[in-house]
């Protein structure tokens, strides 16, 4: 792909023919204003002939006049153009008071130091103060951040450290690869800590419990105990007095005041010899919460092990070519352009373009295909794909956080940080939760001594509710069952977007799908040929694939293809427009040549009375008819036959099964519609349907009160795939329909819808048990504790084992 001299800020160049070119820009994304004015500007130039934007994706198409308006400077003038509509919306904004100065931008951080839901309800709080942050998002089960505002990443970042905690960047791929190796860090450590915990709490444990009046094992339990508070729980003290100086608390804050609390109170206690020792609690304490911690850590480490596979997908280094010489460099380091050597068996370090070489390259972690695919010179490959026993020489197309495989990351990176609706009620819950707990404590404690009680045990009452609450069960119980479902989603070729689809997928009672490329292969050939004109079949075929060789539809591609295997030459378009979903006008030779469906050469005056019955017999067999007029006059007739997948019957059979009505919506004919309908089981079809038209169906249903997914892979679904309320891509498909879908079925088969909705419906069950355990731990825990019927040490150990077991319930969902 050429890329214009100066590389744009505004944009990201997807798609590039000769006379037209597709963009994505985040300018536009979701700003029906702002596309407005870019199309009034861009459309004053009149080398530019027609502009197509889909605001709620950024998306645009521009066709122009390369011989007037070369396409570098095109990108230059579509760059600048981007560059001032934002400039004078923010400025206009900004007069009226709406923003604060600066571009607004997307960061994404991960996060060291959480221990519990408050700290990241904390961070939130902290954020969202900042009037320059529009929203910020913290999720404790993945350790991420995502904010959006005016500030830059130095600014957030130092944010977020003021309170305590240490933030990474996720740029790269490299990057996340640091962080997993930190994970595994922190585990060892956790480990260590909770050992030497152990051992040394262990005398002290034992000797508290036999209650003995012993001077010197008084003073033994003093020495060993000390350590244990100081430097094995040193952690909760620092972060609860960091907390303490932002007049904020977490659950460091309840470990805190409880162990700090026993050991403060045995001190004078021990000095005096009398008076109750609480110092086995305090060791107990930390010892039951650094287990708790350890196995959290390990459990979390599971819950992640998705995105840990992906990331080793990609080799640490790349074999760089330059001047004929090799030179190895951190995969981070290679630009675009950049010739890089692949070896037999190595993996490859980026996106790429063949220019050198024929071998096999495993695909299957991209397309779930399991037979290696061959590549050759002008082949693309995919970076992180395994080479076979061949050399490469690849053109570096895309790096960093543009690659396929960082694209994968990133989505799923997204839909585990997503928090569901159910989520943000549990959020208002935890926000008050400590400072409640606090408050309980403190009436535990007043009551007991209004009732007469021993000032120890009041005390020692108090403690106990402060350790037995516990808001990280409340916490995780989302966040746990997204990490690991969209995980278990990706190891099966289903990658999220988003978590709500995954909360929403389990409500769906109707899907409406598309034909070609979804129900069908999406890998059509031409079948059949009719040729009513004076021109002979190559001049035909030419005539076609010229004119088609612009398109980016299926049906078109397989003209293209076809005139490739006849080994004709093509030539170019002097002028091209096409109507998604409709057909195709282009000048080639000095001929104006039309090709598409009936309805659209009827649309344009065309008689097509002599094709009609070729095309009935066509259709009847399953083929699809491509009507062709040179000239004013109907001319030919292509049948392009493209078979059902073999899954696609199956799919259907468990949908119904499942209570899930289906429906086909299509752009072919009625009677084409109609045979592949029949063939995988499909009884509702409607036919000769318009872009337009799918969106209409979807938002119908919709008011019917049905919850509506849309399975779709070309630019006609994208409006469809956006609107309906789960939107399935296949992962073959364009990129235009797979940005607008909530989920991509990676290999294209769409039986993993059915595996979709399953994942989805259990998520839910697992989420609704986490909850349920959270909060009736919490319901009934801490009254037992306020009425004396639980020590401290149990009540740590209770604490610190329920976050674990609602991340254990949640690793239930592998090994569905």
């Amino acid at each position: 792909m050429d890329t214009p001299a100066v590389m744009p800020k505004n944009f990201r160049l997807v798609h590039q023919l000769s006379r037209r070119v597709r963009i994505i820009s985040p300018v536009l994304k979701n700003d029906q204003e702002r596309s407005y004015i870019f199309e009034i500007l861009i459309k004053k130039r009149p080398e530019v002939k027609s502009v197509r934007s889909v605001y709620a994706l950024g998306s645009v198409v521009i066709e122009f006049d390369p011989a007037s308006l070369p396409k570098k400077n095109l990108l230059i003038l579509i760059d600048a153009i981007l560059g001032n509509v934002a400039h004078k919306q923010s400025a206009q904004q900004k007069q009226a008071g709406k923003i604060i100065e600066g571009p607004e931008h997307e960061i994404d951080l991960a996060i060291e130091g959480m221990t519990c839901a408050s700290c990241a309800l904390l961070i939130e709080m902290v954020l969202k103060r900042d009037p320059r942050i529009k929203r910020a998002s913290v999720n404790f089960g993945t350790e991420t951040l995502t904010v959006h505002g005016h500030l830059n990443k130095v600014d957030v970042s130092a944010k977020v450290e003021t309170l305590g905690y240490k933030t990474y960047s996720v740029d790269t791929l490299s990057q996340r690869k640091i962080l997993i190796e930190k994970e595994q860090q922190r585990i060892f450590v956790a480990r260590r800590r909770f050992i030497w915990s152990a051992i040394l709490s262990t005398p002290v444990i034992v000797t508290g419990m036999a209650m003995t009046s012993s001077r010197p094992l008084h003073w033994m339990q003093f020495l060993l105990t000390t350590p244990v508070v100081f430097w094995s729980g040193g952690q909760f003290f620092i972060k609860a007095w960091r907390l303490a100086k932002q007049r904020a608390a977490n659950m460091d804050s309840l470990i805190a005041l409880g162990v700090g609390s026993a050991y403060g109170y045995s001190l004078p206690a021990l000095y005096r010899q009398r008076g109750h020792l609480y110092f086995e609690a305090g060791a107990a304490i930390i010892t039951f919460v650094l287990l708790g911690r350890y196995l959290e850590e390990r459990a979390k480490g599971k819950a992640g092990e998705a995105i840990r596979k992906l990331v080793d997908l990609q080799p640490q280094t790349a074999t760089v070519l330059k001047n004929g010489e090799e030179t190895v460099v951190p995969v981070d380091d290679v630009v675009i352009d950049d010739v890089l050597l692949v070896r037999p068996g190595e993996k490859i370090p980026t996106d790429g373009l063949v220019i050198f070489g024929v071998s096999t390259v495993d695909e299957s972690m991209v397309t779930g295909e399991s037979l290696p695919v061959v590549k050759e010179m002008g082949h693309k490959v995919i970076g992180g794909c395994v080479n076979g026993n061949g050399v490469l020489r690849v053109r570096a197309t895309a790096v960093g956080m543009d690659t396929v495989l960082a694209g994968i990351v990133h989505m799923v990176d997204q839909a585990q940080s997503t928090k569901l609706p159910i989520q943000k009620q549990v959020d208002k819950i935890s926000a008050v939760f400590v400072p409640s707990v606090m408050l309980v404590s403190g009436l535990t404690m007043a009551g007991w001594l209004l009732a007469g009680a021993p000032f120890s045990f009041a005390f020692g009452n108090a403690i106990t509710v402060l350790l037995i609450a516990c808001p990280c069960a409340l916490g995780l119980a989302t966040p746990a069952a997204i990490m690991v479902g969209t995980g278990q989603a990706a190891r099966e070729g289903i990658y999220i977007r988003n978590g709500e689809s995954l909360e929403t997928a389990a409500k769906l009672n109707a899907i409406v799908f598309d034909k070609t490329g979804t129900i069908t292969e999406g890998k059509p050939n031409v079948a059949a040929i009719v040729n009513l004109s004076e021109f002979d079949h190559a001049e035909i075929i030419m005539l076609a694939a010229s004119a088609e060789h612009g398109s980016e539809h299926f049906l078109g591609k397989a003209i293209v293809a076809y005139a490739k295997e006849q080994s004709i030459q093509l030539k170019d378009a002097a002028s091209f427009a096409s109507e998604t979903g409709r057909g195709i006008e282009a000048s080639v030779d000095d001929k104006q040549l039309v090709l598409g469906n009936k309805a659209w050469l009827v649309e344009k005056g065309f008689r097509v009375d002599k094709l009609l019955e070729a095309a009935g017999q066509f259709s009847a067999k399953g083929m699809t008819p491509v009507f062709m007029a040179i000239g004013g006059q109907e001319a030919a007739l292509f049948a392009i036959a493209d078979k059902p997948r073999v899954q696609s019957h199956d799919a259907i059979a468990k949908l119904k099964k499942m209570g899930i009505k289906t429906l086909m919506v299509t752009g072919d004919t009625e009677k084409t519609a109609n045979y592949i309908a029949g063939k995988v089981g499909i009884e509702t079809v409607i036919a000769n349907a318009k872009p337009e038209d799918k969106l209409a169906i979807i938002r119908q249903l919709q008011k019917e009160g049905q919850k509506v997914a849309m399975i779709g892979d070309g630019i006609n679904d994208a409006p469809a795939l956006a609107a309906s309320d789960v939107g399935f891509a296949i992962g073959t498909g364009t990129d235009i329909a797979i940005e607008s879908a909530d989920l991509t079925l990676v290999s294209g088969d769409i039986s993993k819808v059915t595996s979709a909705i399953q994942l989805s419906t259990d998520t839910i069950r697992i989420i609704k048990q986490n909850l349920f355990w959270a909060f009736g731990y919490n319901t009934i825990a801490i009254p037992v504790a306020a009425i004396g019927k639980l020590n401290p040490m149990i009540a740590s150990a209770a604490m610190a084992l329920s976050s674990v077991s609602v991340i254990a319930n949640s690793l239930r969902l592998n090994k569905k």
